[in-house]
């Protein structure tokens, strides 16, 4: 860890290193726990930014320097990022681009999506929202088209029209389904390009382990900002329920073990509305359970396209994998488009 100890030097901090020690199993960014001398407990966590999904790394900084400082002048608690010793806030050593924060101690995470954990979720992520809204200075769309159904299906009309493995006869199905439905799942970029949808600064990673709680049980901040840009609400409210409503895993082979949990969507829609209190203009509301049919389908999308490209994106665990994740994806769409939608 010698190396690691000198990165940390890099940075503005208290004190001498002593030691640094793997921290968690984040699947973006590699992450460490940073310990000074004569301190038993962590003082800073130092991450690996991973520039091959956020490519650029003043635009990603800049932005959750601008969300922190913002929710701190409101007098909310955020994640405190220190600078380099030249004053920058990220360090390249050459190869790999480092950040280090502050470690907030007796802090928790949780990971179980239950009914009170989906209420404080939705109560939560849109309180931040809310409290962004007056943020004047303009955030960098990190992860360009990221959430844009059409950007998603024309990849997949370009998937077809290539065909480069043969797989798209098999598929017939799947594409009729999802083009059957095209003219209401793209309602969204629509309402956009009419002037009646704004974008809003969101969070783009909705899930119960990006809050972060104190010893007590309570909500301390949002955690996990890298993806944090503009975006129609549709984002954070649609995602999170597309993964914690679920009854089945992503990939589920299973497809008997995947329903639509009305329970979690009603405690999330609860708290998200309580969150969003006076912030929400009446066509995004209006338009709730639009974005939670909107994200399976968009997944369904795009785990579709990847098989039909003979799967160039997302890790296969056998060859069919990205083709059980479509039919698993689409069977929850379907379940909450029975649910949902009356």
């Amino acid at each position: 860890m010698e190396n690691l100890k000198d990165i940390v030097s890099k940075f503005e901090i208290e004190g001498k290193v002593a030691d640094v020690k793997p921290m968690g199993e984040g699947l973006i960014n590699d992450t460490y726990k940073v310990f000074t001398e004569g301190c038993e407990k962590p003082k800073y966590v130092l991450q690996r930014i991973n520039n091959a999904i956020f490519q650029d790394v003043d635009m990603l900084m800049d932005n959750i320097n601008k969300v922190t400082e913002h929710l701190r002048k409101k007098g909310r608690y955020s994640l405190q990022f220190l600078k380099t010793n030249d004053g920058k806030s990220y360090y390249f050593d050459g190869e790999k681009y480092w950040r280090l924060m502050d470690f907030v101690p007796d802090s928790i995470t949780y990971q179980a999506v239950t009914p009170e954990y989906s209420y404080i979720a939705g109560k939560s992520f849109g309180e931040f929202e809310s409290l962004l809204d007056d943020l004047k200075e303009p955030l960098g769309e990190i992860i360009p088209d990221f959430h844009n159904i059409e950007f998603r299906l024309k990849q997949l009309r370009d998937a077809i029209a290539e065909d480069r493995v043969g797989r798209v006869k098999e598929v017939q199905y799947y594409l009729d389904e999802i083009f059957k439905r095209e003219e209401i799942m793209t309602l969204g970029e629509r309402l956009f390009r009419e002037g009646k949808l704004p974008k809003r600064i969101c969070h783009c990673d909705t899930k119960v382990n990006n809050m972060l709680f104190d010893k007590d049980g309570n909500v301390l901040c949002i955690i996990d900002l890298d993806t944090v840009m503009p975006s129609f609400v549709f984002s954070d409210y649609g995602d999170f329920l597309r993964t914690a409503a679920n009854t089945g895993a992503e990939d589920d082979p299973n497809l008997d073990n995947i329903d639509f949990n009305m329970e979690i969507y009603n405690a999330f829609t609860k708290g998200y509305l309580e969150g969003t209190k006076g912030f929400l203009f009446p066509i995004e509301k209006e338009n709730l359970p639009y974005a939670a049919l909107l994200f399976p389908y968009m997944q369904t999308v795009r785990f579709l396209a990847d098989y039909i490209n003979g799967d160039t994106y997302y890790k296969i665990k056998y060859p069919e994998h990205n083709l059980v994740r479509t039919k698993a994806q689409w069977r929850l769409f379907e379940r909450a488009e029975e649910k949902i939608i009356p």
